[in-house]
């Protein structure tokens, strides 16, 4: 055979190869609903996306895109194979979730929200999923958002001034919290609440320490009232379809599973501790005051959040079957566990830096 045709036909076969190789790599397709910019999408995709091709030697990606759906369909997205994978606030499921309020009580201490995230994955596996209220997904990782705080427009000094007052509010906890407070609550997702305090309809926020920057909640409220560990938390999952399972082999699947579950838990959290540093830094520099709730409301605020875990407790215990009390008993032990532990920071590639 002439040398130059042999050539032709290695590098005609090479290429095949190439081409068969690129072909057989499998794309998992996430759906993600918050802006560019957030921290779901310049640090947590794009390190679990790393961790995924290094595990299974590229066998394995992520497609992160933009825009699918509203926060509250999500769930139904990933069931129906719209998306492979997705993040979900169950605040935003009203009704379907009651389980997740377990890590969103407030427990007037500081803590991280990687250390809570760690420990709100331990508490699912070891209580929560049992109970199937992610029936249709699998669940593969659970967060923890930073401490959720009061924004205002005036400055608020005491829950007394908060009675009555227009304030933006979610689901979960934060919206059961909200009327206990007497407030008059506003339903806004956290990227309707610049506009909505900039004209007016609402007096306040109850929103998370990122908001003040990448919400721009800093420009129509310049007040916060705070509670050390937060008001509130808000509790997510990263769920995936099951049928992907079928698409990628055996030791792919546990490849990606090892580095999802606590360790992708770990990185929700971590990368709320980073953004909320961020929005808290930002608003100083923009002269926002800062005002801590007193001592005496601060028992009244405890007299309310345990009557609100009180409630939960029995409704979950009885409706979902599974020893409330005793779940959360573990959270919180597993939450002191975590913050024994190494954390998550030196896993994220040196190539993710966080947006400024």
């Amino acid at each position: 055979m002439h040398k130059k045709t042999a050539s032709l036909m290695i590098g005609a076969l090479a290429a095949a190869s190439l081409s068969t190789s690129a072909l057989a790599q499998t794309t998992i397709t996430v759906s993600t609903w918050a802006g560019p910019n957030h921290g779901i999408n310049t640090i947590v995709w794009p390190t679990w996306k790393a961790w995924i091709e290094e595990a299974t030697e590229g066998r394995v990606t992520l497609d992160v895109v933009h825009d699918m759906g509203p926060p509250a369909s999500q769930m139904e997205m990933v069931a129906d194979g719209i998306a492979d994978a997705t993040w979900v606030f169950h605040g935003y499921n009203t009704g379907r979730f009651e389980l997740t309020k377990l890590p969103e009580f407030p427990t007037f201490e500081e803590f991280s929200s990687e250390d809570a995230s760690a420990a709100y994955w331990r508490t699912h596996q070891e209580y929560l999923a049992e109970a199937g209220e992610h029936r249709g997904v699998d669940v593969v990782a659970a967060g923890v958002h930073g401490p959720g705080w009061i924004f205002s427009r005036e400055q608020y000094d005491s829950l007394d001034d908060l009675r009555g007052e227009r304030i933006r509010v979610g689901g979960g906890v934060m919206g059961d919290l909200s009327t206990a407070l007497e407030l008059t609550g506003v339903a806004l997702p956290p990227t309707g609440v610049y506009e909505a305090g900039s004209q007016g309809v609402i007096d306040g926020a109850m929103l998370v320490p990122e908001g003040l920057r990448s919400f721009r909640v800093a420009e129509v409220f310049p007040h916060t009232l705070r509670v050390d560990g937060g008001f509130y938390r808000g509790s997510f999952t990263i769920v995936v379809n099951p049928m992907i399972w079928d698409r990628v082999s055996e030791e792919d699947r546990a490849a990606i599973e090892a580095v999802s579950g606590e360790r992708l838990s770990r990185l929700f959290g971590y990368m709320f501790d980073t953004v909320d540093v961020r929005g808290v830094t930002f608003a100083e520099e923009q002269g926002h005051t800062f005002t801590d709730l007193g001592d005496a409301d601060l028992e009244t605020l405890r007299g309310i959040s345990d009557d609100l875990v009180e409630s939960w407790a029995e409704t979950v215990t009885e409706s979902r079957g599974i020893d409330a009390r005793a779940a959360m008993a573990y959270f919180h032990e597993q939450l002191d566990a975590a913050a024994e532990e190494e954390g998550v920071a030196a896993l994220v590639p040196d190539t993710i830096v966080p947006a400024e």
